[in-house]
């Protein structure tokens, strides 16, 4: 266990944040491997895989519920110094882990093909996102343990274990992507169903090797049949806090759904485009969400030791971080959108969309380093329905009004993607605003804060170092 209350904030941001980023590039790289290879399969196959991945938003809304819940309440166990605490809390999250596993499992199952055949241009497009999900349901599932392993380790302040283990997992998904989509080696390519399938095999090694890790290695948290018994209320405490951030997800899953739904008339090309575009955003503006889940578990521990001078100079410095590093990736952005996408289709209409889209949206980046900062530091506070609300008043001024723009005669595709830069500005404007509200109602005054904070600042036992 790592004790967050203590030390310099912006050392425990930049040492927990760089683990957390590698983690995310790797599983973001893993999935624009499975773009590549699948690139060559036609538009269609390159369509249908990113529009099938959009519906891994509904599914990462579930895990945001059990991890969110995780984090802040083993964050505000571990400030407390309540040991017991925070393993009830791990427990009961392992539990519901299985309950939502076999639930996505069931869900995926039976919804895939009525899923694209609400989204997809055509056909073919509605037929390879149906396989690919089909052969990624399994990944998605077993993804819910990892998820709650990996959150209970990060509450504590431990973070290289599961960036370690997310980087071997997405290795040996990118190794498993061309020999099972493209037959290299074998002579049998399975097409899209391949991409699904190194996806799944690669996620059930990597539960493996977390869980080895929970069993050898971890000491603060552990896993206790005798608390694997349903308390029920117990779920209710995690998902009070999860839920609200498992709706943020729902939220993007809605906007990401109406720009293929709002594409669509444009053709496959077109879909394919945005669908590059967006996981190449997606990877670049990894660093600021990593800062921004980094702070989450800083914010939880001090505000559940009393700390409140620290929680906001944790928002004020994390925020500073990641307008610094949107910034850098802006201007990239901006000027070599090119050299960014190269590589991912030889389509030149396809590239020209994505280049389009990745030129337009990336203006949103400072704004949504923000969204992130807020929405982690609402986690750390254990009020995560201001988020909810933020992200639905960003559907509401951005879904709809698309849908009408789309009926326009002489409607071109940069209208809606103009409008997201007013929508994400006006979400980032009303969170910054509502998380101040929040801190004036539960955090002691400045001021004050100081004066109760102890004269010695030195802990009187050195904390628990991270295991190698």
């Amino acid at each position: 266990m790592k004790d967050l209350t203590r030390g310099s904030i912006v050392n425990h941001i930049l040492s927990m944040a760089p683990p957390i980023v590698v983690g995310m590039i790797t599983i973001m790289i893993c999935q624009l491997v499975d773009l590549y290879f699948v690139a060559g399969l036609g538009d269609a196959a390159v369509a249908g895989v990113a529009a099938a991945g959009n519906a891994g938003f509904l599914v990462n809304a579930l895990m945001q519920v059990l991890g969110v819940g995780t984090v802040a309440l083993m964050a505000h166990a571990v400030g407390r110094k309540d040991l017991d605490d925070a393993n009830l809390v791990f427990n009961q999250a392992v539990v519901l882990s299985l309950l939502f596993g076999l639930l996505t499992l069931a869900g995926g199952f039976a919804l895939s093909r009525p899923y694209m055949r609400a989204i997809a241009a055509d056909e073919a497009t509605i037929e390879a996102g149906t396989t690919y999900l089909l052969w990624f349901m399994p990944a998605l599932a077993l993804q819910f343990a990892t998820q709650v392993m990996a959150s209970a380790l990060r509450a504590t302040g431990i973070v290289r274990p599961s960036m370690l283990v997310q980087v071997l997992a997405v290795a040996i998904n990118i190794a498993l992507a061309p020999v099972l989509i493209t037959g290299w080696g074998t002579g049998h390519a399975l097409g899209v169903a391949g991409a699904g399938l190194a996806s799944s095999i690669a996620v059930f090694i990597g539960v493996l090797m977390l869980l080895v890790y929970f069993l050898r290695r971890e000491r603060y948290v552990a896993f206790h049949p005798a608390q694997w018994r349903p308390q029920l209320r117990d779920w209710r405490r995690i998902l009070n806090v999860g839920l609200p951030a498992g709706g943020e997800f729902v939220m993007v899953f809605i906007i990401m759904a109406v720009g293929y739904y709002v594409l669509s008339v444009f053709g496959p090309a077109a879909q394919a485009g945005f669908g590059i575009g967006t996981r190449l955003l997606g990877l670049i503006q990894m660093p600021a969400l990593a800062i921004a889940l980094a702070a989450g578990p800083i914010a939880g521990q001090n505000f559940g030791a009393g700390n409140g001078a620290r929680v906001r100079e944790t928002f004020v410095k994390a925020s500073l971080i990641a307008t610094a590093v949107m910034m850098a990736f802006l201007i990239v952005a901006q000027f070599a959108p090119g050299l960014l996408l190269a590589g991912f289709s030889n389509d030149p209409e396809t590239m020209a969309v994505a280049s389009l889209f990745l030129r337009i949206i990336s203006l949103n980046m400072v704004a949504q380093g923000l969204i992130f900062i807020c929405s982690s530091m609402f986690q750390g506070l254990g009020n995560t329905t201001p988020v909810l609300w933020t992200s639905a008043t960003r559907v509401l001024t951005y879904s709809l009004p698309s849908v009408w723009i789309s009926t326009w005669p002489g409607f071109r595709m940069e209208h809606v993607w103009y409008l997201s830069i007013a929508t994400t500005t006006l979400q980032a404007a009303l969170s910054v605003w509502l998380l101040l509200r929040e801190f004036r109602k539960r955090l002691a005054p400045p001021a004050q804060a100081k004066a109760t904070e102890p004269s010695d600042p030195e802990p009187v036992a050195p904390p628990v170092r991270e295991p190698a």
